[in-house]
């Protein structure tokens, strides 16, 4: 279906019956990241609620940079659920994604029942994680160059994405993101919300977590300290539960899909 959120169109698939979970991908993904989540959700008895946030997939791209900052991204969160009048919902949220699960469980706590967060720890704890996180973050910076991260990342049949990336599903990730010109409003969400000035002014101060949470990190994470994400339950002011995956990358829903999804049937309420 499609829904408007401030002006916005985003595309959200809506499947099952039951108590509702929304699941937000992030860079460079689309909805279809969760495609191995969905139907074990279904069969355990929840509505799962997976929308192409905007800049991916089929939703809306704005051209402003701005358009891309937190705060906008958690309204079209709580867009999706007035949409479709639900007054609160599980919230799980992978790399990008997980920053928006964060940013809504902080500003609408009334709108947030459980929270998980795979890859991505608290905000807060992020970017305290010092230097050993900002080397892992590198790109983050040359992803702040306009048109010259787009060159780099598509040239030589885009090779340099493929490495850096490492995606499970590199050749449809890749597909989708010309078909849909998606790669500029991607980086977007990086020039929005971690700009140069970032690295030296004090990080975004969120209320605390409200929802009870449960973090995810997989030990092949090229891009992700472990400490981000075990050290995010100071920020949690109910419980915090940290579950270690082992073995797989950053896209762990994708490469280890039964125990990702064992997790959140032991964690989400039904």
């Amino acid at each position: 279906m499609r829904i408007d959120s401030s002006g916005v169109t985003l595309d959200v698939q809506v499947e099952g019956d039951g108590r509702p979970v929304v699941l937000l991908h992030g860079f460079p993904d689309t909805k279809r990241l969760w495609s191995k989540q969905v139907p074990a959700l279904v069969d355990a008895g929840f509505q799962v609620i997976v929308p192409d946030q905007r800049g991916y997939g089929a939703s809306d791209k704005p051209s402003e940079v701005e358009a891309y900052s937190i705060p906008f991204l958690a309204i079209d969160v709580t867009a999706i659920l007035d949409h479709l009048g639900l007054e609160r919902a599980h919230v799980v949220g992978h790399d990008w994604g997980a920053a928006v699960a964060w940013a809504t469980a902080a500003f609408a706590p009334e709108r947030v029942d459980h929270l998980v967060a795979l890859s991505v720890g608290h905000p807060t704890a992020f970017s305290s994680m010092g230097m050993s996180q900002r080397e892992k973050s590198w790109y983050m910076l040359l992803f702040q160059f306009r048109d010259i991260a787009e060159q780099w990342l598509t040239m030589n049949d885009w090779a340099n994405f493929r490495e850096w990336s490492q995606h499970p599903d590199t050749d449809a990730v890749i597909s989708d993101l010309q078909r849909d010109k998606s790669l500029t409003p991607g980086l977007d969400w990086y020039r929005a919300n971690i700009p140069p000035q970032a690295l030296i002014d004090p990080p975004l101060e969120l209320p605390p977590v409200q929802a009870p949470t449960m973090g995810m990190w997989s030990s092949g994470d090229f891009a992700l300290l472990e400490e981000q994400m075990s050290g995010s339950s100071k920020y949690c002011a109910n419980s915090f539960r940290y579950e270690r995956v082992e073995g797989p990358g950053h896209w762990m829903q994708w490469e280890a899909p039964d125990r990702v999804n064992a997790l959140l049937l032991d964690f989400l309420p039904r």
